[in-house]
């Protein structure tokens, strides 16, 4: 028997947290839906952090690879085919023998008798907690080929914004590294053939050649300290984010940054909105879709800001209300909920916020994009010119001690 910590939503939207001993992570869940709630996590205790997995990546299907199972399944359930056929085919057209095999255990666990809510909570690590709960939802609803849908249109537009902002990296990011790699060139394989020069004529070097001939030195001896420290620098702020104390500290001071905040708040809150107001369109109750939505943000802080805002809606607090009691969230995105709530279509007035605030994220991300580009390459153009500017120094006074 071991002990395992869990997280869970009460059927009123409360998030319930707690230790639970059983044989493994399945009974732990299982458990908790005998007992009406909706599980969130349940990790061993002692099974936390391990320096093998500090780099490795979630194990699983991507993010596209779940959207076009997602619209394939959903295609083919609203045309009318039952829900094991339906798996049958997906698995049958997979491109991958890892996909094939993820949707044979799917459909096995349907042909015994379970939910696919149920088959896909089991595949641990490759939907997420916000999805099982979709499609929970929408079978309950009676409704799942819909929220299938919905949700593959929710995939879509979160993987257009990662690209968005993956497409708009890769060339500051490639001239960055161009760039980096030039001046280490200059600086360990260039620069140093100038300090013989120097001793042959009895001279002595420049300051700011003799300050770009010791960083050329340092980079040229002390490589691998430069690596490993910054190994260490990544490894300490990957233990730091994992730690709930600290990880709220660093979300602080993010969403504190004027510009990065700005765009962290906006994110967020097309997230929050997205996710309550396509829960609300399935039928989930508002306090459970917010509980549900505040574990499916990043931002520590934004989230208990979505907590704190759950307990005053509860309590009749309007929606809109209970999120302005911070000033973490957008006035627009309140106003807009405000509205929702009055004419009572609180659901699509979500869904839109969710959609002014994405254009908006993608909006803010190309302009800091094209002002990076431009501040990069000044950057680049002083630190080229200074070493530059020692090159020609120490060429001058090399002409001076031969005259």
């Amino acid at each position: 028997m071991a002990m395992f910590e869990y997280k869970a939503v009460t059927p009123a939207g409360e998030t319930l947290t707690g230790e639970m001993e059983a044989p493994s992570q399945d009974l732990v869940i299982a458990r908790l839906q005998e007992l009406g709630n909706i599980p969130v996590s349940a990790r061993e205790i002692g099974s936390g952090f391990r320096w093998t997995t500090l780099f490795r990546g979630r194990r699983g299907l991507s993010q596209r690879e779940v959207g076009d199972l997602t619209q394939q399944l959903a295609t083919l359930l609203a045309a009318g085919l039952p829900l094991d056929r339906s798996l049958g085919i997906l698995g049958e057209l997979a491109e991958n023998e890892r996909i094939s095999d993820l949707v044979e255990q799917v459909r096995n666990h349907v042909r015994e008798g379970g939910s696919l809510s149920e088959a896909l909570e089991q595949r641990h690590g490759v939907f997420s907690r916000f999805y099982v709960n979709m499609v929970r939802a929408g079978e309950i609803g009676g409704s799942l080929d819909q929220t299938l849908s919905r949700m593959a249109e929710y995939l879509e537009r979160a993987k257009e914004l990662k690209d968005g902002v993956v497409s708009a990296l890769i060339y500051p990011a490639l001239l960055v590294v161009l760039a980096v790699a030039s001046l280490i060139l200059l600086m360990v394989y260039v620069i140093p053939q100038f300090t013989p020069m120097f001793e042959d004529f009895g001279g002595e070097l420049p300051m700011l050649t003799r300050v770009v001939v010791t960083v050329g030195d340092i980079l040229q001896n002390f490589w691998w300290a430069l690596i490993g420290g910054a190994f260490v620098l990544v490894a300490w702020f990957r233990i730091q984010m994992r730690r709930p104390a600290s990880r709220r500290a660093w979300d602080g001071r993010f969403l504190a940054t004027r510009w990065l905040g700005d765009v962290i708040a906006k994110i967020e809150t097309a997230r929050l909105t997205r996710t309550t107001g396509t829960l609300l369109v399935n039928g989930v109750p508002l306090l459970s879709a917010l509980s549900i939505a505040k574990n499916v943000m990043s931002n520590t802080v934004l989230a208990e800001d979505v907590g704190e805002a759950a307990k005053q809606v509860k309590t009749g607090s309007p929606l809109a209300r209970a999120l302005s009691a911070n000033a973490h969230f957008p006035r627009l995105a309140l106003q807009m909920v405000n509205v929702g709530e009055e004419t009572g279509k609180l659901d699509e007035m979500l869904l839109k916020v969710a959609d002014t605030y994405d254009r908006e994220v993608k909006i803010t991300i190309d302009r800091l994009m094209a002002l990076l580009v431009p501040a990069l390459t000044l950057g680049l153009a002083v630190v080229i010119g200074v070493i530059v500017m020692s090159v020609l120094m120490a060429i001058l006074s090399i002409n001076e001690l031969i005259a």
